[in-house]
């Protein structure tokens, strides 16, 4: 393809959005229009994951091809976990050397930038979106949420903030903000290079703030759907890690909070404007758009403001809750549009799949850990992908409950291994998706090839592991 005939490339990144916090997915308190709109517009990947239960190592999978585990960047930008197992050491960004996606568009001519949340390195350091690719970078610094809240001030060095407001009057909220950010970068677009859009929305991960009159219309729906006089949380053990031993985990039930409804409503109007302006440009049948989230919604801790039934847990865990997430992928013309695929995907297979969708060369020595799934997307092929393995490395202690793991799913099956005890617990999710019935026993041979495999890539991958914690004592 020429320079004006590249397709441009859109992808939308929430943070901490859940599998089921989209009604195309089973929500039926959230509203989310434009995100179905979006999903039935191209197919939606029922069982799409990210590359680990928390949000800088799956951000940085997804710019480079690799798993977290071979990245040697395994938790979030900042942690620092013990309990009867020590915390490995992990990077605090992209290892060098690497030749992350925005990099290697803008050497096929692509204008690249990003808007929004980064937290996959220090600007000041020499590794932010500047330095690994971006021609232009907005509202990315290495805060993992903003460190004033969503209503301005927001305190983002890479963007401003607006003119304080009169008394009385509503601030500025960041989701707005950074929408109008991405979508003046289109209307000033090079027309003679495609463009790849990276928009890194923080939303909804913590603070929950939103607009007052969103929030009053969901206090209203969950009063309307009866949902104020249900058991909204339950609570649970101890958190295993020690800088929390003393609080427990408390699970959300139901998907019942105004705050958290109110955020996704706000951010799913900014992605129908995204949507729109691609429209009223002339630019949605040019232009490859992947929406996906880093990780599970937050289900065990910090508030719980979401639930992800049927999938068990959240954000920190091993579990479906924790890592399957939202895929939805757009291209009108290219992509069949309702189809529902259940094939596997997840973080490291962007990279490959989207030079594949765009007809550029494949750098296997750089996404070594991710498949090309463009011949899926576009229907051409069924190449029994449903079968291959995908492989997850945690070991840390999640601030939500999880404890340090591993897991691995081929097929229907996934196996998950708990650093911390050696239990290896089975589940078939086919029969189970929300992994109530650990099987393990049952499934004896199933249970020590997955868990042989898992061992083996983690070898091949050289991931660190957690050790013995000398300094731990029961609790």
């Amino acid at each position: 393809m020429s320079a004006s005939t590249q397709p441009n490339i859109l992808v939308i990144w929430l943070d901490d959005f859940g599998w089921a916090d989209v009604a195309c997915q089973g929500s039926s308190f959230y509203e989310t229009p434009h995100l179905d709109r979006l999903a039935a517009s191209g197919v939606r990947l029922s069982d799409g994951y990210a590359a680990a239960p928390v949000c800088s190592p799956s951000r940085a999978s997804l710019l480079t091809g690799k798993t977290p585990a071979r990245l040697h960047l395994t938790d979030w930008i900042g942690a620092g976990t013990r309990g009867k197992l020590s915390d490995p050491e992990f990077l605090s960004h992209l290892p060098e050397g690497e030749v992350p996606l925005p990099r290697y568009l803008s050497q096929h001519d692509y204008q690249c930038w990003h808007v929004g949340k980064w937290h996959v390195g220090d600007d000041a350091e020499g590794h932010g979106p500047l330095d690994e690719g971006f021609d232009i970078n907005i509202g990315g610094h290495h805060f993992g949420s903003p460190p004033q809240g969503y209503f301005a001030p927001w305190g983002i060095p890479t963007i401003s903030d607006p003119a304080p407001v009169p008394a009385g009057t509503e601030p500025a909220y960041l989701t707005d903000r950074l929408t109008d950010e991405a979508i003046n970068l289109l209307s000033q677009r090079n027309p003679e290079q495609p463009f790849f859009l990276n928009l890194w929305y923080y939303a909804v991960h913590t603070p929950i703030q939103s607009k007052a009159a969103l929030i009053q219309k969901y206090e209203q729906k969950a009063q309307d759907l009866g949902l104020d006089t249900l058991p909204t949380f339950e609570e649970g053990a101890h958190f295993p890690c020690l800088h929390k031993a003393d609080q427990r985990i408390k699970r959300r039930l139901l998907q019942s909070d105004p705050a958290y409804a109110a955020m996704i409503e706000t951010v799913d109007t900014n992605i129908g404007r995204l949507l729109d302006h691609l429209s009223n440009s002339g630019l949605t049948d040019n232009t490859i758009i992947v929406f996906t989230s880093d990780n599970g919604g937050l289900a065990t801790a910090e508030g719980s403001p979401t639930c992800n039934a049927p999938l068990s847990e959240g954000k920190g865990w091993l579990y479906e809750g924790g890592e399957r997430v939202p895929w939805f992928v757009s291209w009108p013309g290219q992509i069949a549009a309702g189809r529902v695929h259940n094939v596997p995907i997840y973080g490291p297979d962007l990279y490959p799949t989207l030079l594949g969708l765009a007809g550029l060369p494949l750098c296997p020595e750089q996404h070594c850990d991710g498949t090309d799934l463009s011949a899926e997307l576009l229907g051409t092929t069924n190449t029994g992908l449903a079968e291959r393995p995908l492989f997850f490395h945690y070991p840390h202690y999640g601030n939500q409950g999880g404890c340090p793991g591993g897991a691995i799913r081929r097929g229907p099956w996934k196996l998950i291994d708990d650093y911390e005890t050696g239990v290896l617990r089975l589940f078939h999710l086919g029969n189970d998706l929300g992994e109530r019935s650990d099987v393990a026993q049952d499934h004896p041979d199933m249970t020590q090839s997955l868990y042989a495999e898992l061992c083996a890539w983690r070898q091949e991958t050289d991931a660190t592991m957690p050790k013995v914690n000398p300094d731990y004592s029961a609790h």
